[in-house]
């Protein structure tokens, strides 16, 4: 293959032809950096990156496969790095001016995990503001766009990660999800993306201070990919030990057959949903059950509208009086918009509302184990809505309600730490269409094997050229 068509493979094929030598480290490497150099001007979607270090990275892999040695499962395949999380050496800026000095000394867990695996980190992805929106935009690094249109988000948080992935800008991107931000940018970039369960994959900066409860209970960093079998290798290798992190669980990364069953549900909670969303729904339901899958539908799951509003007050209730003074230190008009919307869905706040907000995120979190011992695959939307209109959360109080209302699942399943896989399945137009499969804690094994039954029935072509802009 010619090195200017690399930036093309599925990060499995390259890893498999590195390990074989038959194509280098470098040779991936300048394929990405071409690659990142022809496109990124029009998407915005790494804003710092040092070829530099990426060639050194991509000569150590090849000197080490020519001793003989096992660089590890991502030997040589280009990777990204969301700006939220340390990278030794760059600045976790978090999207922030504020930030924008705060230098990190060592890498993350996540990022030590990437680089023992092998990886060669390519840059440095966009994301709001506090990473706080379903959409990428700072006045640091400016507006990241849409591959696919120019005119709708790339999701947010990490929207820099997939519209890098969908663009082919790097293989397989690192992203971070507290309230949708693995999954929803998958889902608008139109690759696939997975959000583990809490403590799957170890996570900590020490460039900052340690976080607050509600953030160490509901984020975790996942992989985006362009396709299933890449997001289960980047998982894998995102998923090593470290001390480092006390949520951390050594658990399994597979666990015991069970039937091949899946519950679909396509209103939760009486949510609004668009004609496209169900069709998609129904339609990746057809394919699980070409591939072997009972699908059931069933009326209803446990609440995600309670779940969202105690994600909101345990988020808000722990040293919220800090966030929103820096928040208004930073002056992004956009996170000041969302801090807006999200104090109204908490409501007033008693002084005790963390110990309430834990004691209900436990009740509820028994609640969906049960139900799920019962349904261990569930097939939802990922979102009420085809991807939104670029900055639709800042056109007045009705769209922000509007994009909330239609993000439920986003913001409320990390309450309950379960994990989610986002599977694209089509286009409407420009516009991305997928699905999303929820299922219980450390059984990330049955997802991935139900997205790869619904991926066999067609995915939006990846990578693509950027449209628009």
């Amino acid at each position: 293959m010619a090195e200017t068509d690399i930036w093309r493979m599925s990060a499995s094929d390259l890893a498999r032809a590195v390990h074989t030598r038959t194509i280098s480290a470098r040779e991936a490497a300048l394929s990405a950096l071409a690659r990142l150099d022809a496109v990124n001007p029009r998407l915005n979607a790494v804003v710092e990156h040092r070829p530099e270090e990426v060639l050194a990275a991509a000569d150590a892999i090849d000197r080490r496969l020519a001793a003989g040695e096992d660089p590890g499962p991502l030997a040589g395949v280009p990777v990204t790095i969301k700006v939220n999380t340390d990278q030794a050496g760059y600045a976790t800026t978090n999207g922030l001016r504020l930030q924008q000095n705060q230098m990190a000394t060592q890498d993350s867990p996540v990022v030590a995990n990437l680089r023992a695996a092998g990886a060669i980190l390519l840059g440095r992805t966009n994301t709001p503001a506090f990473s706080l929106r379903w959409f990428t935009t700072n006045q640091l690094h400016g507006d990241t766009k849409n591959p696919r249109d120019a005119g709708i988000t790339p999701g947010g948080s990490s929207g820099g990660a997939a519209s890098a992935v969908a663009s082919g800008i790097g293989h397989i991107g690192h992203g971070t999800d507290i309230g949708g931000s693995v999954r929803y940018p998958a889902y608008a970039c139109g690759v696939h993306g997975i959000r583990p369960s809490l403590g799957r994959v170890p996570a900590w900066n020490a460039s900052g201070p340690e976080r607050a409860i509600g953030a160490q209970v509901m984020a975790v960093s996942g992989p985006i990919a362009r396709t299933i079998a890449d997001v289960r290798l980047g998982l894998h290798a995102m998923a090593r030990p470290d001390a480092r992190d006390p949520w951390y669980i050594p658990a399994p990364l597979t666990g015991p057959e069970l039937p091949r069953m899946v519950a679909m549900c396509v209103r939760p909670n009486g949510m609004a949903v668009a004609p496209e969303v169900e069709a998609a729904l129904r339609d990746a339901a057809r394919r699980l059950v070409a591939a072997g899958y009972t699908v059931t539908e069933i009326d209803d799951t446990p609440s995600f509208r309670e779940a969202t509003t105690l994600q909101v007050q345990l988020w808000i209730g722990d040293g919220f009086a800090g966030f929103l003074a820096a928040v208004e230190r930073e002056g992004d008009p956009a996170a000041l918009t969302i801090v807006a919307g999200l104090r109204e869905v908490a409501g007033v706040l008693p002084a005790d509302i963390v110990a309430r907000a834990m004691v209900a995120r436990a009740t509820l979190t028994r609640q969906w184990q049960l139900f799920l011992a019962q349904h261990p695959v569930l097939l939802l939307p990922v979102s009420g809505e085809l991807p939104f209109a670029d900055g639709e959360d800042q056109r007045g109080p009705d769209a922000l309600a509007r994009v909330l209302e239609a993000q439920i699942i986003q913001t409320g399943l990390p309450l309950m730490g379960l994990p989610g896989l986002v599977v694209s399945t089509g286009m409407v137009g420009t516009v991305p269409v997928g699905v999303q499969l929820i299922g219980q804690r450390w059984r990330e094994d049955l997802l991935l094997a139900a997205g790869e039954a619904i991926e066999a029935g067609g995915t939006p072509p990846a990578p693509i050229d950027p449209i628009g802009g």
